[in-house]
């Protein structure tokens, strides 16, 4: 471990430009989501959400993005998981894509708020039935005493609805993070890197630039 400090990257790929930016960050955001998806990132939906407690402790764990809807950005989750009982506590939270292999990221900071019934129960049906089985199976985030258990209730939820369509979870479904600040960053040669920021104020977004 001790050449860590002699790693590094030199950041050449693309720059970014203030005054070639769009005045919305949503289409900023769609324009560099479809050039990670055409690139050779793994998982261009995977995020890092941070949330804090009732004790303003802050807890980071990686999630997939599921959508955008009208307001903000939509994931899923147990509604009695750690991040729900944190959103619960103090619903702001930020969201960080990082795609590496363009030499980007984005920080998205906003508060959240959950998604209608509706609108979970139509991701919820979209997911593969395993995986709709798996919501019902887990009491994520609960302390569990082997891997035979979550196994062993996953069969019993399996033929509870053998035959049947499975209902959408009361304790599960989805999130959307509004957001009031953006930060686009993009990697550039001997780490003066480009930080272009949205700030909404007054129902505008305010555009500038941060030193790297």
């Amino acid at each position: 471990m001790e050449d860590i400090y002699q790693l590094r990257n030199e950041f050449i790929i693309k720059e970014l430009s203030k005054d070639k930016v769009p005045k919305n960050p949503f289409d900023l955001f769609n324009v560099w989501y479809d050039e990670a998806k055409k690139s050779e990132t793994a998982e261009p939906t995977a995020a890092v959400l941070a949330t804090t407690d009732n004790k303003n402790h802050p807890t980071a764990r990686t999630i997939l993005l599921k959508g955008i809807n009208g307001k903000g950005f939509v994931f899923y989750t147990n509604y009695k998981s750690k991040k729900a009982m944190d959103l619960y506590s103090n619903p702001d939270a930020t969201l960080l894509f990082l795609w590496k292999e363009l030499q980007r990221q984005i920080r998205i900071e906003g508060y959240t708020e959950k998604v209608s019934r509706k609108e979970s129960e139509e991701y919820f049906h979209s997911r593969p039935r395993d995986s709709q089985i798996g919501a019902w199976a887990s009491s994520q985030s609960s302390i569990i005493p082997d891997r035979k258990s979550l196994e062993d209730k996953f069969d019993e939820y399996k033929k509870k609805f053998s035959e049947d369509e499975i209902p959408l979870p009361d304790f599960w479904g989805g999130y959307v993070l509004i957001p009031d600040y953006f930060e686009f960053w993009q990697g550039r040669p001997s780490r003066l890197h480009d930080r272009i920021c949205y700030k909404s104020e007054n129902e505008k977004w305010n555009i500038f630039r941060l030193a790297p």
